[in-house]
């Protein structure tokens, strides 16, 4: 019988992917920087040194001397300030994979203690301080914030702002366990991502309908990691 639970999560939230509804992103802002071509590079080791770098800012953000602006919500029963803490930060994406071709983009999962609207005057300015520009909010999707580096050193970097428990976290590090420890499916995902790239690039697409184009295989491969594991 499959576990009711994992890692604290319901088993049939992390089973159940979320269906994209567009019409619900709230956009903040467009991009200062440019966001690198649609096109799947070969590996580089330097990859994982990259997201050492990232990680390193984010670390140092939250690291910053309270002030006014942390002062986002307060106990009900005193008056002591509530703080947003880091519970994790996980390279996640194709570039957390070695030997998986990508593109050019190290892709982070921030889990924090919280990430609400009401808690966005203490995290965002740190972020925005340490190079990341505040791009998108979507509440209805496990309160997803999105955030995309501003600065083009060391490379283009894509920072997804979640709350605790978040099974839209759980989902990406199991298919990132997966693809580095399965090569065949490792390959059949790097010809699906050149494929759809080379697709997408002819029809003048963005990189949501290139993702749209990867879904199948990705739910094709989380299916076997769910089975192999014991969830379904």
């Amino acid at each position: 019988m499959p576990p009711v639970s994992i890692n604290g999560l319901p088993l049939e939230a992390i089973l159940s992917p979320y269906e994209d509804k567009p019409e619900l992103v709230q956009r903040i802002a467009h991009r200062k920087v440019k966001a690198p071509e649609l096109a799947i590079v070969e590996p580089d080791p330097q990859w994982l040194d990259h997201f050492q770098t990232f990680r390193s800012r984010i670390l140092a953000a939250f690291e910053q001397p309270q002030g006014p602006s942390d002062e986002v919500q307060r106990q009900e029963d005193g008056d002591t300030a509530i703080r947003v803490t880091i519970q994790s930060i996980n390279h996640v994406g194709s570039t957390s994979v070695p030997g998986l071709p990508a593109k050019a983009v190290i892709d982070i999962d921030l889990v924090l203690s919280s990430n609400t609207l009401s808690y966005e005057p203490f995290y965002v300015p740190r972020l925005e301080a340490a190079g990341f520009q505040f791009i998108l909010r979507e509440p209805e999707w496990n309160e997803h914030r999105f955030f995309a580096s501003a600065w083009v050193e060391p490379m283009s970097c894509n920072l997804h702002v979640w709350g605790p428990q978040c099974p839209e976290v759980e989902r990406h590090r199991i298919f990132r366990d997966w693809l580095r420890e399965h090569e065949d499916d490792r390959e059949l995902y790097a010809t699906t991502k050149r494929e759809c790239a080379t697709l997408s690039r002819e029809k003048g697409e963005d990189v949501m309908q290139y993702n749209s184009r990867k879904e199948e295989v990705i739910r094709q491969i989380l299916t076997r990691a769910f089975t192999e594991l014991g969830y379904l």
